[in-house]
């Protein structure tokens, strides 16, 4: 059953099917193991992190006597709409498909599992009015406390795959804002001066995921800014973002939002 949290101290349970739709955090605090990733084997050990969105892709999991994790997992989307569009995770969702692997200092490890630990003790308090704002805040922080040593690791090593070159391109475009009124691939791969094909086969390939994935991880935020202006009208909004109709507009409201644009407004007026 698809859950949008989960927490477990099982490593062998990291690749479970029902995490397909997640991005799985997972932190090793003794003993060692391996698993496959992407064509290659990447060998775990004491304070080793390991961020991998949908780990269904992890194959061939083994861990040595005494290996001992602790993973937090949460659903892909949930994480996305926490963080702004030119947040650094976007740039940094490109190298950690390519090593998902980040070596933490002792207390960077702490910090982290300080993180795992609150969410766990919080995943199932649902009955809370606003328990996903919770479970956002909460994520939040997790995030940030990653975002640090996968920072360090970056400069120490920067990202040198030329194939990466493509994409970088398409960040930069994207973090203009240009999404608010261009969605389309086709647009993308133009300004760019490949073809749609191209963007979306080297796009995929780099970050494991698709061009419009990322379109939609910017154009989130600015749809959620114009809905908290109460000054603007659905029709105002709509003609902002260029959307070609309202019930376009209210579908892809509906779609990335989880509330169509009518619900989003009242989700934000105080309850009681």
């Amino acid at each position: 059953m698809k859950t949008d949290f989960q927490y477990s101290t099982d490593f062998l349970a990291m690749n479970a099917p029902e995490l397909s739709h997640t991005c799985m955090h997972l932190l090793c605090t003794g003993g060692e193991g391996s698993f496959v990733f992407n064509e290659r084997c990447y060998h775990i050990v004491k304070n080793d992190l390991v961020v991998m969105p949908n780990p269904t892709r992890a194959k061939n999991l083994a861990a040595a006597p005494g290996m001992r994790v602790e993973w937090f997992a949460a659903d892909y989307k949930f994480l996305q709409n926490q963080l702004p569009s030119n947040n650094y995770s976007i740039g940094g969702s490109i190298s950690l498909n390519q090593d998902p692997v980040i070596k933490l200092t002792d207390g960077q490890a702490d910090f982290l599992l300080a993180d795992f630990h609150r969410l766990r003790d919080r995943m199932d308090d649902r009955e809370l009015l606003f328990y996903r704002e919770l479970m956002g805040s909460l994520c939040l922080t997790m995030m940030y406390d990653i975002f640090e040593p996968h920072a360090q690791r970056e400069a120490t090593d920067p990202h040198t795959d030329r194939t990466a070159y493509i994409v970088r391109q398409l960040m930069d475009l994207l973090s203009t804002g240009i999404s608010r009124t261009e969605r389309e691939v086709s647009y993308y791969a133009e300004r760019l001066h490949v073809s749609p094909k191209y963007l979306s086969a080297t796009v995929k390939r780099v970050t494991g995921h698709s061009v419009s994935s990322f379109i939609n991880r910017h154009t989130v935020p600015i749809l959620k800014k114009y809905l908290d202006d109460e000054r603007l009208s659905l029709t105002q909004i709509a003609d902002r973002m260029n959307f070609t109709s309202l019930s376009y507009f209210s579908r892809y409201c509906t779609k990335h939002l989880g509330l169509s644009p009518s619900e989003y407004r009242r989700s934000l007026q105080p309850k009681g």
